[in-house]
């Protein structure tokens, strides 16, 4: 694990230049460019400000305006999902690089996660802009960094282990794509965490899954504006290193093995 720090600090401006390459791949030959960095998010929250308002109104009162409540949460949702989804294939779709014997592979997840990070970041202004329009932005916003952190973390070590696997049981991709839909419900983006039952055996569930935890305090701090879940945090931190851990192990095992099958 400390190995695989080691390399992504010393190839920083590589992993820097790989970002920045495919910011711009993704949007390029469209008209509005960049743009569209923050015209997606504003078109996804008028949608469910539409959805939600007009068609199925909820009427939870601690969760509202819900449309807000639910893109809290939606946003860093995307960031996991887009980061998984990519990376199981980013090492079979990288073969001239991996089959260059200095490249340091472990660097191509690593981009598809942060690209994701850098969509996420762009489409926090506007909900930044919506959120101080209802008079729910508050002071909170500036421990934003912590659960970003964290959903950094379990997001490397989920991608580097992922990205391995992948490219000798290509099956990976579409199981991956399956579970992300399982786990989307299983975690607290559409529903409220603090609405269910203390000793429902739902709620001891939701506990075990680390990313309630970090989504719980993406609401605290976005939403709410007062934040009491440090303690379910640091949990979903330690569970992100055991993954980080696990994912640079078994990366680093397959490595040698990627040339043969990309």
């Amino acid at each position: 694990m400390i190995a695989t720090v080691a390399t992504l600090v010393r190839y920083r401006a590589l992993i820097q230049s790989l970002v920045s390459r495919e910011l711009k791949a993704r949007y390029r030959g469209s008209v509005l460019g960049f743009l569209w960095s923050f015209v997606n998010p504003l078109l996804l929250l008028l949608t469910y400000t539409f959805v939600f308002t007009i068609i199925l109104p909820n009427r939870q009162v601690d969760i509202q305006p819900y449309f807000l409540f639910l893109f809290c949460g939606i946003l860093p949702w995307t960031w996991l999902q887009g980061s998984l989804a990519e990376s199981c294939g980013v090492i079979i779709a990288s073969g001239n690089l991996i089959k260059k014997v200095l490249f340091p592979a472990e660097v191509l997840p690593t981009v598809t996660v942060l690209a994701n990070l850098a969509h996420f970041l762009l489409g926090l202004p506007i909900l930044f802009a919506f959120l101080a329009w209802k008079g729910k932005l508050a002071w909170t916003a500036v421990l934003l960094p912590v659960p970003i952190f964290v959903q950094l973390v379990l997001s490397l070590g989920l991608a580097l282990f992922l990205s391995a696997l992948t490219v000798h049981f290509r099956d990976i991709q579409n199981i991956v794509t399956h579970v992300l839909h399982l786990w989307f419900f299983a975690t607290p983006v559409i529903y409220s965490y603090a609405a269910i039952d203390e000793t429902s055996l739902l709620r001891q569930a939701l506990r075990l899954n680390p990313m309630t935890h970090v989504m719980v305090v993406y609401q605290q701090v976005l939403f709410y504006g007062a934040i009491d879940h440090w303690r379910g945090l640091f949990l979903a931190f330690l569970i992100g290193i055991l993954f980080f851990g696990a994912g640079s192990f078994l990366f680093d095992r397959l490595r040698d093995t990627f040339p043969e099958d990309v």
